[in-house]
């Protein structure tokens, strides 16, 4: 029996490479740790230059409702966040909120090794998670 709680670094859960799409590495945190009452991942850049979070927004499409709020927080390394066109250098221990869901975000490592934890979920709203997790776990490569 499980005792309700988990510990572990962020280092032991797989990364999901995508070696021919320009979708960063993914950590499926949310899933690794059965978290059912909201948004969280994590994703990491190898080197500097590296796409860290892809060029999106948060607005209605296919199976997702849309209308999330995300907060992006730098746990190692540095990112250059642009939100709405503006970009930011971010450090290590920074965080971004974008509440926004129609805002445009991206982040591209300024240092090698550079991961980023996202959580999000859409206020007042019970969290469903999107079928996007399969696809990505279909077409990525563990390692």
């Amino acid at each position: 029996m499980e005792p309700g709680y988990r510990v572990m670094h962020l280092d032991e859960i797989d990364t999901i490479r995508f070696p021919d799409e320009p979708i960063p590495d993914w950590k499926p945190l949310r899933r690794e740790l059965g978290i059912t009452a909201f948004g969280t991942n994590a994703y990491v850049a190898e080197q500097a230059g590296d796409l860290v979070i892809e060029r999106h927004d948060e607005l209605a499409e296919d199976d997702d409702p849309g209308g999330s709020e995300e907060i992006y927080v730098v746990v190692r390394g540095a990112a250059r966040f642009t939100v709405d066109g503006t970009s930011v250098d971010v450090p290590q221990g920074g965080v971004v909120a974008v509440r926004d869901p129609a805002l445009v975000r991206e982040a591209v490592a300024l240092e090698a090794a550079t991961l980023v934890l996202v959580v999000g979920g859409r206020p007042g709203v019970a969290f469903t998670p999107s079928t996007w997790e399969e696809r990505f776990l279909a077409r990525g490569i563990r390692s």
